[in-house]
């Protein structure tokens, strides 16, 4: 799963969230390269004629254009989100590409984790809420992923904001 628990003692935890990376670096070549190949097999016929000048600039726009959704989607999926839990604070922060950082600090006895299996942008929508605000975390996540996480956070809550 695109998160990890890290448990210092009894009464303090961090969990850190990402989403799925599904296209690493190789991946990623392999993919345009593919790409181009596929694309240029019907220029073969064109070869050697002038109606290959007018057809190739539309083949390589159409490539630079998926080069560019390609990188751009990878890049704005490089999103972090730590949520940092002990027995004084929890402290959540998500850290995004062009967005400043977004922070929450609530009383670990004021938070609640919620689970909107319906209504939210996503199905099985997990907040936190206290301090008077409801925040989001994981939305990112598949939605096993996020009823997974709605119980585990909710158990360490438990377990960190208890007397």
């Amino acid at each position: 799963m695109p998160y990890t628990w890290t448990e210092t003692s009894r009464n303090t935890a961090e969990l850190r969230l990402w989403p799925h990376q599904s296209l690493p670096a190789r991946g990623f070549a392999a993919t345009i390269l593919g790409i181009f190949t596929l694309w240029t097999i019907p220029l073969y016929g064109l070869l050697g004629t002038l109606a290959l000048w007018g057809v190739l600039p539309f083949v390589l726009i159409a490539l630079a254009a998926m080069w560019y959704a390609l990188r751009r989607n990878d890049r704005d999926r490089q999103i972090l989100e730590t949520l940092r839990l002990n027995e004084s604070d929890f402290h959540l922060i998500r850290e995004a590409p062009n967005v400043p950082v977004q922070e929450w600090h609530c009383n670990p006895y004021w938070t609640r984790v919620n689970l909107h299996a319906k209504g939210g942008p996503v199905p099985h929508y997990v907040t936190l809420s206290g301090a008077g605000r409801e925040v989001e975390i994981g939305a990112f996540l598949s939605e096993e992923e996020r009823k997974a996480l709605f119980a585990e956070l909710s158990d360490t809550i438990r377990r960190i904001a208890a007397p």
